[in-house]
């Protein structure tokens, strides 16, 4: 009995090991080619060379929608359906230049993985990772930088591929508005420092109104006193409107800019009425009575021969006559109109204009009384002047 035992067993192990040898039918697809063939144990490598099929270090095979390296041993007895990934050449392009490598990966996130390069999300990659990997590719990847960008009191950091500053200010959510511009400029490369700075710019349009004086015209009329005036015509101011153009930087301003002016209201000339009537006048003075055809306000200083204002002593006038009481100055103009007319100054008495001085530089009307040294006395005021008859045929500008 013992002796059958084991002779049964020893069927059994033989009809065993001869199922598990048993040549089974298994698939293999290159491409667009189906191959079939029997197969005991093997790995995919054999199999693909048993047929021909030659196959490169980075060629790989899927099982069972998985990924298999070509030396893999395969279990015998079983129908396998295998297909070669053939590697593509996988041209990588980034700032720092360019390589190719070969990959039998599905996608090129999953060959570039392999590669060793991890990607973020601002990285830039063209084409997109989940493209498959079916021929040769040519990729372009820009890796994200850090950016910082100073806008409105405040620093935004982070992290992107663009090219461009307009590009980086875009991926942050802060683009240019307006008139903003950006240092750099929005269209210059990015900047090796990382440094973006935006300039908030705000203009704004300021009238204003400048009133424009009238002119005042006199008119000679005979009908009035000389001395006298009446309006003829009232004045009327004209208005200017003025419109600036204010730039304001970060809150700044830094310009403004004439954008328009326009007279909007011209204006309107005032016409007074002065007399050339001469009317003689009468005083009474001490010692006796005078006639005068005009009397006015003038600033009197007084003068003689060494308090002349000059280095020298200066006994001589313009016209003639010795320094002296009795003679006064005046400035050129009045003395040309005027030479040789008499005048009468309370507190001086009656004299001759026959001096000329320089007067004031804001151009009062002024009188200048001489004395001789011995007799001096000094005057500086305003003073009542009287213009005694006979009155001259041409009365200048200033006394009218």
């Amino acid at each position: 009995m013992k002796h059958i035992a084991w002779l049964a067993l020893t069927l059994l192990l033989l009809s065993c090991d001869s199922q598990a040898q048993a040549p089974s039918t298994s698939f293999l697809i290159d491409g667009t080619t189906a191959y079939t063939l029997e197969t005991n144990s093997s790995t995919p490598a054999a199999l693909a060379a048993r047929i021909g099929l030659s196959l490169s270090p980075a060629d790989r095979f899927i099982l069972n929608g998985k990924l298999i390296p070509a030396d893999l041993p395969l279990p015998g007895g079983l129908s396998y359906t295998l297909q070669i990934l053939r590697a593509v050449n996988v041209t990588l392009r980034t700032p720092e230049g360019e390589t190719t490598f070969p990959s039998a990966a599905l996608t090129l996130g999953q060959a570039l993985t392999e590669r060793g390069l991890t990607l973020s999300t601002a990285d830039f990659l063209s084409p997109s990772p989940e493209t498959p990997l079916t021929t040769d590719l040519t990729v372009i990847y820009r890796p994200a930088r850090n950016y910082t960008i100073r806008v409105d009191g405040q620093i935004i950091s982070i992290k992107s591929s663009a090219t461009t500053v307009g590009q980086i200010l875009a991926s942050a959510g802060t683009p240019l508005l307006g008139l903003d511009y950006s240092l750099p400029p929005e269209s210059a490369p990015a900047p090796a420092d990382g440094i973006i700075e935006i300039v908030r710019v705000q203009e704004t349009l300021t009238i204003i109104s400048t009133p424009i004086p009238f002119n005042t015209r006199y008119q000679d009329t005979a009908d009035l006193p000389l001395g006298s005036e009446n309006l003829l015509q009232a004045g009327e101011t004209g208005l200017k409107i003025t419109t600036l153009r204010i730039r304001y930087e970060n809150g700044s301003e830094v310009s403004r800019l004439l954008e328009k002016e326009q007279i909007v209201r011209q204006p309107k000339e005032q016409i007074v009425g002065r007399g050339t009537q001469i009317t003689l006048q009468t005083l009474q003075i001490p010692g006796g009575q005078i006639q005068y055809w005009r009397a006015v306000q003038m600033y009197a200083t007084s003068y003689s021969p060494c308090r002349s204002g000059g280095s020298q002593c200066s006994y001589g006038t313009a016209s003639g006559l010795p320094v002296q009481r009795g003679v006064v100055a005046m400035t050129r103009d009045l003395f040309n109109a005027l030479r040789g007319t008499q005048v009468y100054v309370p507190g001086y008495g009656i004299a001759t204009i026959g001096d000329v001085g320089g007067g004031f530089p804001d151009g009062r009307l002024w009188i200048d009384l001489a004395y001789s040294d011995a007799d001096w006395q000094n005057w500086s005021g305003w003073v009542t002047v009287y213009f005694l008859a006979p009155a001259p045929a041409y009365i200048p500008e200033r006394l009218r």
